[in-house]
């Protein structure tokens, strides 16, 4: 009886939900560390992604704030969720490098060596950090290759620290332990992983807990007891699927203009975690992340929507429309264009 009486959530009402809680909807003025907590963190492989997705959700961003907020340490780049490089607040990184060791023991397995190897590789590059930051180059000359091997991350939490991985230095290629440049470590597991469930919801929700495991890189089993201490509401989705929800997190009506809004490459709300939701059509999946370009593309929403690409070229932001725009559509989105190639310049 309690499954029949549970809500169904429509795909359209999961897209504006999706799109209010990563401030796609209306831009926020909210400082930066507390934007970031909103989203569940911001993916940062490439440094002026960073920049762009703050652009598009925050009123009156500009460059600087960002480049401030990591020279301050109050926003933090990490390897974290889908060990992948995020942006978080300072408050977010430790639950969540803690909850996420998890993954270790399976990296192992991938690199086929005992963790005991990592745990004795880890040491020495913590102790060379214990200096100060260094880039990778400066680590393979004092330890050698078989130190600073692939997957050693995962035993040692770093930060890669400005002046790199920023609009000026792309490239975030320099190391400093998270000891150091963050503070102590201040989690527990069991605290990380609520703090995992509930940023996912809070920003990308409502959503089945395969999702937030998929968006975490975590196994569900690993997620479950979580799950199981928070206190969430419970909805199904058109296909029967159990949705899972913060209490009184937004849910708006479906018919909620959306304005068009420009994305980077990896926003996270076009990974398959967030499939249930429409943004990316499945038709047009195959023209955003392909073996040619597996970092994505930059991508242009109309209507709450994956409409196209746009690239910044010549001072200019030019679009690649998927299909035909209504007139009033091609307006909005010049004049957003406008307001990029702005930000860029």
């Amino acid at each position: 009886m309690a499954e029949a009486a549970l809500r169904t959530l429509t795909q359209p009402e999961l897209n504006r939900a999706l799109l209010a809680r990563q401030l796609l909807l209306e831009r926020v003025r909210s400082p930066l560390p507390h934007v970031l907590e909103r989203m569940g963190g911001l993916q940062a492989q490439y440094a002026p992604a960073m920049y762009i997705g703050l652009w598009t959700r925050v009123e009156g961003f500009d460059r600087h704030m960002l480049t401030r907020a990591l020279e301050r340490r109050s926003v933090v780049q990490g390897t974290l969720m889908r060990t992948t490089i995020h942006l978080v607040s300072k408050r977010d990184y430790w639950p969540f490098a803690v909850a996420l060791r998890g993954r270790r023991s399976e990296r192992a397995r991938v690199y086929k060596l005992p963790e005991r190897e990592f745990e004795r590789a880890a040491a020495r590059v913590r102790e060379f950090l214990s200096s100060g930051p260094r880039r990778p180059s400066e680590i393979v000359e004092a330890l050698g290759a078989e130190t600073w091997r692939p997957g050693v991350g995962l035993w040692l939490e770093l930060v890669r620290v400005p002046p790199s991985g920023t609009w000026e230095q792309r490239r975030a290629d320099l190391y400093a332990l998270a000891t150091d440049w963050v503070g102590p470590e201040s989690a527990s597991a069991e605290v990380g992983l609520e703090l995992l469930v509930r940023r996912y919801l809070q920003g990308f929700g409502p959503a089945p807990a395969n999702d937030i495991a998929n968006w975490a890189g975590l196994k569900v089993t690993a997620i479950k007891p979580a799950l199981e201490r928070l206190q969430l509401r419970r909805f199904r989705d058109e296909q029967g699927k159990e949705l899972l929800d913060l209490p009184r997190a937004p849910l708006p009506d479906p018919d909620t203009p959306a304005p068009v809004r420009f994305l980077p490459v990896w926003d996270a709300t076009l990974l398959v975690h967030a499939r249930r939701t429409g943004i990316l059509p499945e038709r047009h999946r195959p023209r955003v992340f392909n073996v040619k370009t597996p970092h994505s593309v930059n991508t242009f929403l109309v209507d709450g929507q994956v409409a196209g690409t746009w690239r910044y070229e010549q001072g200019r932001v030019q679009l690649t429309p998927f299909g035909r725009l209504a007139k009033a559509t091609r307006a909005e989105l010049d004049e957003e264009a406008e307001r990029l190639a702005l930000f860029h310049a």
